[in-house]
C-alpha cells in the first residue's frame, strides 16, 4: 500500500464550536457537509483534519489538568492524540495563551530531542505541538 494522503477524523460534540476553536489556533474551515452541518474539515497549509459531530471515534479528557509528566493520566485520555510539527513552539504557546486555548504541557525540551507543548481541544483531543531541537531548519 502506498498512501497518498491521510486525514484524521475527530469526533466532536459541536462542529461549529470546533470550527471556532481551530480558527483561534490559526486554522481555517475548509468545508462543511449536511443540513445542519455534521461533518467538515479544518485546514492549515497542506494539512486537513476532518471533524464529525458525535460520531467516528472517541472523545473525552481524563480530567487531569496535565497531559504529560507527574500528575497526568495519559492512559485515561479518550480523545485522539496528534503531533503537529511547527517552526516555533514558543510562539504557538504565546498565541494559545492569548487565545485562551487550554495548554496541558508547557514548552519543554524533551529527552527525545524535541521541544514540545500540548494543547487540548474541548472534546479531549490532544495536540502535541513540536519542533526538533538539533536541526533548527527542520520543522519536520
Amino acid at each position: 500500500m502506498i498512501v497518498k494522503r491521510i486525514n484524521p477524523i475527530l469526533n466532536v460534540s459541536d462542529i461549529q464550536q470546533s470550527f471556532a476553536w481551530f480558527e483561534k489556533l490559526g486554522w481555517t474551515k475548509g468545508w462543511e457537509w449536511g443540513t445542519p452541518p455534521s461533518f467538515g474539515a479544518v485546514c492549515s497549509g497542506d494539512c486537513e483534519i476532518f471533524l464529525c459531530e458525535n460520531g467516528q471515534g472517541g472523545k473525552g479528557a481524563s480530567g487531569s489538568p496535565m497531559t504529560f509528566g507527574p500528575g497526568s493520566d495519559e492512559a485515561n485520555e479518550k480523545g485522539v492524540w496528534m503531533s503537529l510539527w511547527v517552526d516555533d513552539v514558543d510562539a504557538v504557546h504565546r498565541h494559545c495563551v492569548d487565545q485562551g486555548i487550554e495548554v496541558t504541557w508547557p514548552p519543554t525540551d524533551m529527552a527525545w530531542n524535541v521541544r514540545e507543548m500540548h494543547i487540548r481541544h474541548p472534546d479531549g483531543h490532544v495536540f502535541r505541538v513540536s519542533r526538533g531541537i538539533e536541526d533548527e531548519g527542520d520543522a519536520r
